[in-house]
């Protein structure tokens, strides 16, 4: 099968559902593969218990766990925490579908901006986010402690506008599309 029929036959399958306690293990699994530094399950159990301002999802395929992502809302600004895919599972479109789950749950939240803060050296992950409209405004100086790395501080704003609504759907189009 052809790299983009597996991505399409992923796509097809996959299934982003809300975050609950019996995805944790599934997830700590990934976070332990993906960090140098983990969040713990208390962490996650904690944000899991805020479910008025943040949404938590995990991306699924059959049984399987895959990848998850986060977002928490202040006013209306939503912040995603945490966007991770299981190392497997990279260039599937996974990253793109947790990441469209997050930016309409924050619209339908009342967001109108979206911010994040990813590794300078992530370039597949910034390249993603500019794909949201995601633009870079600044730099954390070794923001990632573990590793002494640059975080570069990036926002998508006016996400409540129909434009971006529009690009939602083209990316999503374009996702699902056997081009």
């Amino acid at each position: 099968m052809s790299d983009a029929g597996e991505r399409l036959s992923v796509v097809r399958a996959l299934r982003v559902v809300p975050m609950q306690r019996r995805h944790l293990r599934a997830v700590m699994r990934i976070e332990h593969e993906a960090y140098p530094r983990p969040w713990s399950s208390t962490l996650f159990l904690s944000e899991l218990s805020q479910r008025a301002s943040r949404r938590y999802a995990v991306a699924v395929v059959g049984p399987r766990v895959v990848g998850y992502a986060g977002l928490m809302l202040v006013e209306e600004d939503g912040h995603v925490n945490t966007l991770t895919v299981d190392p497997v599972w990279h260039r599937h479109g996974i990253g793109t579908l947790l990441l469209l789950d997050l930016a309409r749950v924050a619209v339908t939240r009342g967001a109108r901006h979206l911010t994040l803060e990813v590794r300078a050296g992530n370039e597949g992950a910034q390249a993603l986010y500019r794909k949201f409209g995601f633009a870079p405004v600044g730099l954390r100086r070794n923001y990632y402690s573990e590793t002494g790395e640059d975080a570069i501080v990036m926002w998508a704003r006016d996400i409540d506008d129909e434009r971006y609504a529009a690009r939602l759907a083209l990316i999503e189009q374009q996702l699902r599309s056997t081009k």
